[in-house]
C-alpha cells in the first residue's frame, strides 16, 4: 500500500515537473512572440517615418518640375517671339 502510495506520488511529481515544463516553454515562446512584435512595431514605426519623408521630397520634386516646366514654356515663348520678330523685314 505504502509502495502504490509513493508510485502514485513520484506519477503526479512527474507530471507536475511535465506541465511545468511545458508551462515554462510555452512562456519562452511567448516572450519571444512579443519581442518579435515588438520589433516589427518598431520597423512598421521606422518606415512610416521614412515614407513620410519621401512623400514630402516627392511633393517637393513634383513642384520643382511643374516649376520648370513653366520656366521653359515662357523661355520658349520668348524664344519664338525674337525668331519671329527677326524673320519679318
Amino acid at each position: 500500500m505504502l509502495n502504490a502510495a509513493l508510485e502514485r506520488l513520484e506519477a503526479a511529481v512527474s507530471g507536475l515537473e511535465r506541465a511545468a515544463a511545458r508551462r515554462l516553454e510555452l512562456e519562452q515562446r511567448r516572450g519571444d512572440l512579443e519581442t518579435e512584435l515588438s520589433l516589427m512595431q518598431d520597423d512598421r514605426a521606422r518606415l512610416a517615418v521614412e515614407l513620410d519623408g519621401a512623400l514630402a521630397r516627392l511633393e517637393r520634386l513634383e513642384a520643382a518640375a511643374d516649376d520648370v516646366s513653366r520656366r521653359v514654356e515662357r523661355a520658349m515663348g520668348a524664344v519664338r517671339t525674337v525668331m519671329g520678330a527677326e524673320s519679318q523685314p
